[in-house]
């Protein structure tokens, strides 16, 4: 027999388990507002490319946070909002592209009178444009 003592290995993956455990929120609404503020951390790499006003992104936040919220309560209200609100996200954007995209035609659709200049930027203004669709 030995008389030294008895160590026991730690697990790493148990440690890790109790920090994961105590970083969770315990509430719906501590989701929620861990969700809102994660969401306000944006690079000015970001802030350039917003798609909306940050007024309007920041209600749009908001009513997502408060449709979260209330899952708890009422599930199946809490998703017909959130079908409600992400179909009105989708509207607004599509509106916001087509406006986008009818405001560049106007610039090269003059006619025959247009010079090669102003094609050249309207091209790398659709370019910016199209780079832009593809990165939502």
């Amino acid at each position: 027999m030995s008389t030294e003592p008895e160590i026991k290995e730690t697990n790493a993956a148990e440690t890790g388990e109790e920090e994961r455990r105590a970083d969770r929120p315990d509430s719906t609404a501590e989701v929620a507002k861990d969700l809102e503020r994660s969401g306000r951390r944006a690079t000015s790499k970001d802030a350039a490319a917003t798609l909306f006003p940050e007024s309007k992104a920041n209600d749009f936040r908001k009513r997502w946070t408060d449709i979260q919220t209330g899952f708890v309560d009422e599930p199946r209200r809490a998703v017909e909002q959130a079908d409600a609100l992400v179909a009105e996200v989708i509207k607004r954007l599509a509106d916001s592209f087509a406006e986008a995209r009818s405001k560049l035609e106007v610039q090269w659709g003059r006619g025959d009178n247009v010079s090669t200049e102003d094609l050249r930027v309207a091209l790398q203004r659709y370019r910016a444009f199209f780079d832009r669709l593809l990165n939502v």
